[in-house]
């Protein structure tokens, strides 16, 4: 009966960490219902679908498109005002739909480079924060930044995986000296 009652616990432990971890994750259609296509009304379509978003470290970008219609590439900020795969970080993805996942604060830039599709306005700009505590929307007007974001990067010891993590190893633990 006792042995029951611990497992019990460290099943509810676990349980609790998969929900935070679920918990800290935001999925992100890129241009809601509209997708990630050429922009029919305005340039600005996805400056204001950015603006009304909160990105953070763990969320993921879905681009919503139909395979080799449209790409989708992250380049440093040059390219993006270019409309330039030059520089490309990492590689174009031409199967739609595309899952993007934040790996690292700070600005980056997507674009399509089919045909003239970034310069009719198929491209987004956002901030990615830390944590959820400080805001992470996209700027009006991006600075005038020639760092190139990096992509690779590790999450930061704060991360929600992170702690997802170092919890389950822990509780790994705790259930070999208890089983």
């Amino acid at each position: 009966m006792e042995s029951q009652k611990k497992m019990m616990v460290v099943y509810g432990l676990v349980a609790a960490v998969f929900l935070q971890s679920a918990a800290a994750q935001t999925v992100h259609v890129v241009g809601d219902n509209v997708g990630w296509n050429i922009p029919q009304n305005d340039a600005q379509d996805y400056v204001t679908w950015a603006s009304s978003q909160t990105f953070v470290v763990g969320d993921i970008l879905i681009f919503n498109f139909a395979t080799n219609a449209h790409d989708v590439v992250e380049v440093p900020k040059a390219s993006f005002d270019s409309c330039s795969s030059t520089n490309a970080i990492g590689t174009s993805i031409t199967t739609g739909p595309a899952n993007v996942t934040l790996a690292s604060a700070g600005e980056h830039y997507y674009i399509c480079t089919v045909g003239t599709h970034c310069q009719s306005g198929q491209k987004l700009a956002i901030t990615v924060s830390e944590s959820a505590t400080s805001p992470g929307t996209s700027p009006s007007a991006p600075s005038p930044s020639t760092t190139t974001p990096g992509v690779t990067a590790e999450p930061p010891s704060s991360s929600p995986a992170v702690q997802a993590g170092l919890v389950l190893c822990l509780l790994s633990l705790v259930m070999g000296f208890f089983f």
